[in-house]
C-alpha cells in the first residue's frame, strides 16, 4: 500500500524494532509442505539485524536440491490449457448441434443423403465460427508462466552458480541485484533493496527491504543488493497463487446463457408442436412413414442455426470498430458483456492514477522559496538511476528553475539505516553546503526545531501523502529548509470518465492494495464519494452500493469481491494494470486492462486499452450496446419467425391434412432466412440508455406475440390457396415456402427499430440480404426450381400483401414494446 502518512506507514521511514528472527523466518530445516506464504504481515527492514554478525549461508548441496526439486515440484505454473481437438469437439456438443445433430439422424433414416448433407455442412460452419471465440482461455497461465521462466544466481555446493529459475526450492540461497526479478518467494538474509512490488500488490511506492524483510516472485529489485533464503516456489508464491487463482476464475458468459435460454424455450414450443401434430396424425391414420418428415420438418423449423454465429459475428465486428479507436478486445465475449456491465472496479495504481509519483505541495521555511525547497531537494537526489522519489524531485525543480542550485561535490544515495540521502555541495558564493534530505523524524534529530513544522507535516500527512524532510546550511549548522509532499497524480480524465460512466448507469467502485488515506484522496479527486471499506477483510456479501472504496486489499480480496457482487446480480466490469488485478480481470465478465498494464494483465483482460487514458472504456460500453441491439434484433426476428413456422405447420396439418413443408423446403427457407438475417449485424441502431441485460422471457412472450400474428397472416394465405386458388399438394408447399419467406422479411423490418420501422435507415446489408432473400425463394418458386413452379402473380401478391402486413404488425409491436420492454 502507498505511504500514506511517511512517518506511520513506509518501513523506509520506521525506527524498526529489533525482531525476533525466528518468528519472521522460514528455516532451511522446515518441511516444505508446511511452507506457506503470510499475506497479512508485512516485515519491516531491521537496521540492527542489519548490522548483525551473520555467518555466510553455504546453501543446498546438489543432492539435496534435487531431493527438495523432486518433493515440491518444479518453480513454476502448470500448463494446464485444452487441446484444439478438445476445443473442437466441445463445438459439436451443445443445444443447437444437438439439434441439428438429430435432424442429420433423421434424414438418414429417411435415405434423403442430399438434404443430411446440407445440415451436416451448417454443423460443421457453427463449430468452425465458434472456435473463433475462443485461443485466449489460457493466455493469463502462459503469461504468468513465462514470467517464472527466469534465472537466478543460486548458491549450490558452497559456490555461486546461475540456474534456470524453475529449477529452486525452499531453502535455496538465492542473490538479488538491481534490475533482476525476484526468482520466487524469499526471505533477505543480507543487504538491502528497494523492491518494486506494484505489479504483485498494487503499491505504486517501492518497498525498501532488510534482513529479515520477506518477498514476493516477480517483484523487480530498483537499488541495492542482497542474499535471500528461497521459502516458496511454484504455485505456492504469491505469484503462483495469482496464477491458480486466475485458473479457477470465470464467469459464465451472458451471451450462452441466453443461447441455452433461446434454444431451451424454442425446443420446449417445439416438442409441444410436435406433440400436437403426432396426436392429430395418429387419430387421421397418418402412415408411419409420413409422420417422420412430419416431425423431421418441425425439428428443423425450430434451430435456430445462425444464433451463434450471428453472436461472433456481430462482436468481430464490435471488436473492429473498437480496435480502431485504440480498443482491443482480447475474447470476443467482452463486447456483449460490456452492454451489460453495471459495476465498474477500477484498480486505482496506473488506472485511476498515472503511476508515476509527482511533487504534489511544497512547504518552505521562513526566509526560503518553494523553489530553493526543491532545488536543495534536488541536489540531495540521485541523479538518473530507478529511485522514483528522486526523480520526481528532480523534474518538479527542473520545471521550477526558479533558483540556482548549488554545486554538488559528493553525494551519499539514501541508506535505509539513516533513512536519509545527503549531499555535500557549495552554495553561489562558493562556501561549503550539505544538504539532507529523507524521514521528517530523522531530519528533525539534526536541526534546531521550527514552530508550524510539525503542524504542516501533519496536515500533509492526513492528505494521503508522503511527506520529506529537507534540511540545508554549513556542515555544522543545519537548518530546515522545508517540507515535500508527494503523491501519485490522479489521471487527467478518470473524473469526467467516472461521471459519465454514472450518466450511462454504471457504478464505479475503487478497489486498491493502497492504505485507505492514500485510496480515499484519489477517491475524493476522481469524483467517488461514497464510504470506504474498514480495514480488514472485505465483507463475504459485499455489494457495490455498501461502498465505493475498498482499500488495503490483496488480489485474493480483489478477486472475491468481484465474485460477491456477480452474485447480487451485477455484471462486472474489473480495470487494472498489474498481475495482482489479473484473477480479478479474469473474473469478471468484462476485465479491462489500460495501455500501462502487465502481459499478465492484458492476458487475463478481455478489452486491453491501447491508448492512454481511460476513455475507451466509455467505447467499449457504447459499442457493447451497439452491438448488443444488433443481436437482439436477429435474436427477435429468429425467434419470431421460428414459432410462427411451428405454429404454421401444425395449423397448415390440421387445414390441409398432410404437411405444408418438406424438409428440403424448410432447409431452403432456413438457409435463406437465418443466414442473410445476420446483415442485422450491421444495422444502423442506437446505443442503449442503460446496462442492458438478456430478458429472454419477454423475448419469448414478445416473439409468441408477433408469430402468433404471423401466423393468421400465413394461415390466411395458405386458406386462399388451398380453398379458393384449388392448388394441389405440391403447390401448396411452394406457396408455404414463398409465404414464410415473406412473412419474415415483414417481422423483420418491424422488430429492428424499437420505436417505429420507418425511424430509422436499414443499413445497405440489410436492405440488400432482403433483397436477396426475397429474390432467390421467388426465382425458385418461379422457375420451379427444387419445389413446384408458382405463378408469378401468385409471388408477387403475397410479396404485396406481406407489406401492407408489416404496417399492421407494427401497431401490435409498438403496443408489446411499451408494456413488456424486452430491450
Amino acid at each position: 500500500m502507498h505511504a500514506a502518512v511517511l512517518t506511520a506507514v513506509n518501513p523506509l521511514f520506521l525506527a524498526s524494532p529489533t525482531t525476533d528472527a525466528a518468528t519472521t523466518r522460514v528455516r532451511m530445516s522446515d518441511p516444505p509442505a508446511n511452507l506457506e506464504l503470510d499475506l497479512t504481515r508485512r516485515p519491516q527492514p531491521d537496521p540492527v539485524a542489519d548490522a548483525r554478525d551473520r555467518p555466510d549461508p553455504v546453501g543446498l548441496t546438489t543432492a539435496e536440491a534435487q531431493r527438495r526439486l523432486q518433493a515440491t515440484g518444479t518453480n513454476a505454473v502448470a500448463d494446464v490449457a485444452p487441446t484444439l481437438w478438445s476445443r473442437a469437439l466441445a463445438k459439436f456438443w451443445a443445444p443447437v448441434p444437438w439439434m441439428l445433430e438429430v435432424a442429420i439422424v433423421l434424414q438418414f433414416t429417411l435415405h434423403e443423403y442430399v438434404e443430411a448433407a446440407v445440415i451436416a455442412v451448417l454443423l460443421v460452419f457453427n463449430a468452425a465460427l465458434g472456435l473463433f471465440q475462443e485461443g485466449r482461455a489460457q493466455a493469463t497461465l502462459d503469461a504468468l508462466k513465462s514470467r517464472l521462466a527466469l534465472l537466478a544466481a543460486v548458491r549450490r555446493d558452497g559456490s555461486w552458480r546461475t540456474l534456470p529459475a524453475s529449477e529452486l526450492v525452499p531453502g535455496d540461497i538465492v542473490k538479488l541485484t538491481l534490475g533482476s526479478i525476484v526468482p520466487a518467494d524469499v526471505q533477505l538474509l543480507q543487504g538491502s533493496v528497494l523492491l518494486d512490488q506494484s505489479m504483485l500488490t498494487g503499491e505504486s511506492l517501492p518497498v525498501e527491504a532488510g534482513a529479515d524483510a520477506r518477498t514476493y516472485a516477480g517483484s523487480l529489485v530498483r537499488r541495492g543488493e542482497a542474499v535471500a533464503e528461497v521459502t516458496a516456489t511454484g504455485v505456492r508464491t504469491k505469484f503462483g497463487k495469482t496464477a491458480q487463482l486466475v485458473s479457477l476464475a470465470h464467469a459464465a458468459s451472458s451471451q450462452q446463457q441466453a443461447v441455452l435460454r433461446v434454444v431451451r424455450n424454442l425446443a420446449m414450443f417445439s416438442a409441444a408442436m410436435v406433440a400436437v401434430q403426432l396426436v392429430y396424425a395418429v387419430v387421421t391414420g397418418m402412415p408411419a412413414l409420413q409422420m417422420i418428415p412430419l416431425v423431421l420438418t418441425a425439428v428443423l423449423a425450430a434451430i435456430p442455426v445462425a444464433l451463434p454465429a450471428t453472436f461472433t459475428l456481430a462482436s468481430a465486428i464490435g471488436a473492429r470498430t473498437l480496435a480502431a479507436r485504440g480498443v482491443l478486445p482480447t475474447r470476443l465475449s467482452a463486447i456483449d458483456e460490456a452492454a451489460s456491465m453495471d459495476v465498474l472496479c477500477s484498480d486505482k495504481t496506473g488506472t485511476l492514477t498515472q503511476n508515476e509519483l509527482a511533487v504534489t505541495s511544497v512547504y518552505a521555511a521562513p526566509g526560503i522559496d518553494q523553489a530553493r525547497v526543491l532545488a536543495l531537494a534536488a541536489v540531495a537526489s540521485a541523479d538518473g538511476g530507478m529511485d522514483p522519489v528522486d526523480a520526481a524531485i528532480r523534474a518538479a525543480a527542473a520545471r521550477t528553475g526558479g533558483a540556482a542550485a548549488p554545486r554538488r561535490l559528493s553525494f551519499v544515495p539514501f541508506d535505509p539505516a539513516q533513512k536519509m540521502s545527503e549531499a555535500q555541495a557549495l552554495d553561489a558564493n562558493g562556501q561549503p553546503l550539505r544538504v539532507v534530505k529523507g524521514a521528517i523524524a530523522r531530519i528533525g534529530r539534526l536541526v534546531p526545531a521550527l514552530p508550524g513544522i510539525t503542524d504542516a507535516a501533519a496536515a500533509m500527512e492526513t492528505q494521503g501523502f508522503r511527506v520529506l524532510a529537507v534540511a540545508a546550511g554549513p556542515p555544522e549548522q543545519l537548518a530546515w529548509a522545508g517540507l515535500i509532499a508527494l503523491s501519485d497524480p490522479p489521471r487527467p480524465d478518470a473524473r469526467a470518465l467516472i461521471a459519465e460512466l454514472r450518466s450511462m448507469g454504471v457504478q464505479t467502485v475503487m478497489i486498491t492494495g493502497d492504505a485507505a488515506a492514500t485510496a480515499l484522496v484519489v477517491a475524493r479527486a476522481v469524483g467517488l464519494d461514497g464510504p470506504v471499506c474498514p480495514p480488514g477483510p472485505p465483507p463475504e456479501r459485499a455489494q457495490p452500493r455498501d461502498f465505493a472504496v475498498f482499500a488495503g486489499v490483496f488480489p485474493e480480496d480483489k478477486f472475491h469481491i468481484v465474485r460477491a457482487f456477480q452474485s447480487g446480480g451485477h455484471t462486472v466490469g474489473m480495470c487494472g494494470d498489474g498481475a495482482n488485478d489479473a484473477p480479478a480481470l479474469r473474473q469478471a465478465q468484462m476485465g479491462i486492462a489500460v495501455s500501462t498494464a502487465t502481459d499478465v494483465a492484458k492476458s487475463a483482460a478481455g478489452v486491453v486499452l491501447t491508448q492512454p487514458g481511460l476513455g475507451g472504456i466509455v467505447e467499449a460500453v457504447r459499442c457493447g450496446r451497439t452491438t448488443y441491439q444488433r443481436i437482439l434484433t436477429y435474436m427477435l426476428r429468429s425467434f419470431t419467425t421460428k414459432i410462427n413456422q411451428m405454429l404454421f405447420l401444425t395449423a397448415g396439418l390440421i387445414m390441409t391434412g398432410h404437411a405444408v413443408l418438406t424438409p428440403m423446403l424448410m432447409v431452403i427457407v432456413m438457409i435463406g432466412g437465418d443466414f442473410l438475417a445476420m446483415s442485422a449485424t450491421t444495422d444502423h441502431v442506437r446505443p442503449s440508455a442503460r446496462p442492458n441485460a438478456w430478458r429472454i422471457g419477454r423475448v419469448t412472450l414478445v416473439a409468441i406475440a408477433i408469430g402468433l400474428c404471423n401466423l393468421v397472416f400465413c394461415s390466411v394465405v395458405l386458406a386462399i390457396g388451398y380453398f379458393r386458388l384449388g392448388l394441389e399438394n405440391h403447390g401448396l408447399r411452394t406457396l408455404a415456402a414463398v409465404t414464410l419467406v415473406c412473412s419474415s422479411q415483414a417481422a423483420f423490418y418491424v422488430v429492428r427499430d424499437r420505436r417505429h420501422l420507418w425511424s430509422s435507415r436499414p443499413s445497405a446489408w440489410v436492405l440488400l440480404s432482403s433483397v436477396l432473400d426475397v429474390s432467390i425463394i421467388a426465382v425458385l418458386a418461379g422457375f420451379g426450381i427444387l419445389m413446384h413452379a408458382l405463378p408469378w402473380a401468385i409471388i408477387a401478391a403475397i410479396l404485396a400483401g406481406s407489406v401492407a402486413f408489416a404496417f399492421i404488425l407494427e401497431i401490435v409491436k409498438s403496443v408489446l414494446f411499451v408494456r413488456l420492454r424486452p430491450a
